[in-house]
């Protein structure tokens, strides 16, 4: 027997956690050929799936590889590997006997996304999955949400402490209403419509029911937005200058996919009186707020009041235009195409 496998105190801390909630049921487990220190194609050493029957008959997926399962290697003693692991609850379909493969192969690729960014997914979360999380089916669900696993406290293990992060398949409406209040607001009112935040590719969205829709501009309009920095690899920033003794404005480009929701995300920043950063691989360009209108170009900082804000929002629809407003000299806006891909990067929508 190997020292790795004699060394397993994170393995079987997720293990004992599962045990508490499921006894002596053995999961179905499903663990990786190739290690992906070795070359493999999965990140996760595994995934184990359970079978609950309540508050309806769902699989319970919970990952193995966030986390340091054997021995102690980061340099915080206090947080075992990147804090966390990963759960799924999905619909089980009628005489579903098996886990499906597409789940699996799921939470592998978001494995793939925090071991190749460094980015970590903690409680009140989002993600824009730009089309159907699971691609066999014409799901509605085009989005993710992550919050804390609601029968998974966080736990102290030997190598540090770990949480139990869910993910949520949510629609791109359910999305949206995250973007201009706050992930875990929404997904409070959502649960009585997905109690335990169960996943069911089959569900419509939440915001079909009026009572969730007051809720949640109620939410928004008395608090504001929790969302700080909206990401669109579509910015970009040309500077201001002179040309013939005339000015030239600083030109910022939007992408039309996200220019709707930059607005409605500053009118929730706004009331919170907090920055919004809009950040591509090439630039970051703040909104912020002040009595004063005005640009500060050394600092990409773009300063309004209500009225800029009302006069912006009015302008930021999903249209190709390049445009000004009258209380902001010295910088012009343009909306530009976006172009949707899918997983094998083929476009699949054209917005603007």
């Amino acid at each position: 027997m190997s020292d790795e496998e004699l060394n397993s105190v994170g393995w079987d801390a997720i293990d004992q956690a599962m045990e508490k909630v499921y006894g002596d049921q053995e999961p179905k487990h499903y663990g990786t050929m190739i290690s992906y220190m070795l070359g493999g194609n999965d990140p996760l050493d595994g995934i184990s799936v359970y079978e609950a029957k309540e508050p309806m008959e769902h699989w319970h997926f919970v990952t193995y590889g966030f986390s340091e399962l054997h021995e102690k290697e980061s340099e915080n003693l206090e947080v075992s590997g990147y804090g966390f692991e990963l759960t799924f609850r999905l619909a089980k379909k009628h005489n579903e006997t098996e886990p499906p493969s597409w789940a699996l192969n799921f939470l592998q690729n978001l494995a793939r996304y925090v071991f190749n960014s460094g980015n970590v997914f903690k409680n009140g979360d989002y993600m824009d999955a730009n089309g159907p999380i699971c691609l066999e089916s014409d799901t509605e669900l085009t989005a993710l949400a992550f919050a804390y696993d609601p029968e998974l406290p966080k736990m102290d293990t030997p190598n540090g402490t770990v949480e139990f992060i869910q993910v949520v398949g949510i629609t791109a409406d359910e999305l949206e209403a995250m973007q201009i209040w706050n992930t875990l607001g929404v997904l409070h009112i959502c649960t009585e419509y997905m109690p335990q935040l169960i996943t069911d590719l089959l569900r419509t969205s939440c915001l079909h029911n009026d009572k969730v829709v007051e809720a949640i501009e109620t939410g928004s309009e008395t608090e504001g937005s929790n969302t700080g920095f909206l990401f669109n690899d579509q910015i970009t920033w040309t500077p201001g200058g002179k040309k013939f003794f005339k000015r030239i404005p600083a030109m910022m480009t939007i992408g039309a996919k996200q220019a709707v929701i930059i607005g409605k995300v500053l009118k929730g920043r706004q009331v919170k009186e907090e920055p919004l950063r809009l950040v591509s691989n090439e630039v970051t360009v703040v909104f912020s707020f002040s009595d004063q209108p005005q640009l500060i170009e050394d600092s990409l900082e773009i300063q309004l009041n209500k009225k800029a804000v009302e006069e912006l929002i009015e302008q930021l629809q999903p249209i190709e235009k390049e445009f000004s407003i009258p209380s902001l000299e010295n910088i012009a806006f343009k909306i530009v195409k976006t172009e949707v891909k899918d997983s094998e990067g083929k476009i699949v929508e054209t917005i603007g």
